[in-house]
């Protein structure tokens, strides 16, 4: 199996249309199973039902913002070891701080590349298979 590209359940939690569907469209050109959550409450049911290998999350959310939502999956030791990029319009040092602090694998800025997409799901893809 060594060589051919691996397919990843990848959620995709953000509560703008356009980056979810972007993001959904990016993610399946390059052959990964997406689905998507438009914010925190609806993330988490979705993780319990989907078990993704890898989570995108955007920070500015209504009522569950992306901290809590990355806090409440990392108490989950059932998913705990699943890595969690955060998405946000800003390029902030506090924000990449904040978001390791919860849990957070890496950050993304938004709007992101196709490349810079698929690049998180190779990276921390290969990471849970413990490739």
């Amino acid at each position: 199996m060594n060589g051919a590209p691996r397919t990843y359940k990848v959620l995709v939690i953000d509560d703008s249309n356009t980056i979810r569907r972007s993001a959904e469209i990016f993610l399946k050109q390059g052959g990964h199973e997406v689905m998507l959550a438009d914010d925190g409450f609806d993330a988490l049911s979705k993780v319990n039902d989907y078990h993704p290998n890898l989570i995108f999350c955007d920070i500015l959310m209504p009522r569950l913002d992306g901290y809590q939502t990355c806090a409440i999956i990392r108490r989950n030791p059932q998913f705990s070891g699943v890595p969690v990029v955060m998405l946000s319009s800003k390029d902030g040092v506090f924000d990449k701080a904040r978001g390791r602090m919860v849990g957070a694998q890496d950050y993304l800025t938004k709007p992101f590349t196709k490349d810079q997409l698929l690049q998180a799901v190779q990276q921390f893809g290969t990471a849970i298979q413990g490739e």
